[in-house]
């Protein structure tokens, strides 16, 4: 009786970890998404250097979410993880592939496209980790400044990676809307929530 105890309780202890969380939420949403690998540093691994983001990245060459093993266990670590995936979403299901032939086709709207992608990648954030049962975070809680203002997905080399700013507000913002459940709702301009409703799995 006592083993089996130990067990629910280590198996409840399982359960109860943010980030395992967000991951199942993900994973059950969407196809094709990575899986997390934890590493000693984010550093040189998947071409990264020190400008790359110290706690997580996203390298979609191996379509792996690269966790360093220091920063797993930090307040903000479940929000990190699920951008990432909101990233992951789109690069899986072809937003990602609209947004750069926008962006090659109109390089004078470049800041503005690249602006929109990520408003909708805070959605997808917000709506995965509502899935997760963590549908109460403040991003402007959680972050004094702008977060992700620095490279943290893309191919090998990471350090060439995408680096965008459109302010913790509209972060906040954006990251909100996906909070209240809602896919569809995950449009901004031109950047429809369409094949993100089409890959999502109810």
């Amino acid at each position: 009786m006592k083993w089996i105890m130990v067990v629910m309780l280590w198996a409840q202890a399982v359960m109860a970890d943010p980030l395992q969380e967000v991951a199942a939420a993900a994973h059950a949403a969407f196809d094709g998404l990575p899986n997390i690998r934890e590493v000693a540093q984010i550093d040189g691994t998947c071409g990264a250097d020190k400008t790359v983001n110290a706690a997580m990245a996203y390298c979609t060459t191996r379509n792996q979410i690269l966790i360093a093993r220091t920063t797993k266990d930090m307040d903000a670590a479940p929000y990190i993880l699920a951008h990432l995936y909101g990233h992951a979403v789109q690069v899986r299901h072809g937003v990602a592939d609209f947004a750069l032939g926008q962006i090659r086709q109109r390089r004078s709207q470049e800041t503005m496209l690249r602006g929109l992608v990520t408003r909708q990648v805070e959605c997808i954030a917000g709506f995965i980790m509502a899935r997760a049962g963590q549908d109460d975070v403040d991003l402007t809680k959680l972050f004094a400044t702008e977060p992700f203002t620095d490279s943290h997905w893309g191919r090998d080399p990471l350090r060439v990676g995408p680096q965008v700013s459109i302010g913790l507000k509209a972060r906040a913002v954006w990251f909100a809307i996906g909070q209240e459940g809602d896919l569809a709702a995950c449009g901004p301009g031109e950047f429809t929530a369409d094949l993100l409703l089409e890959a999502y799995k109810p």
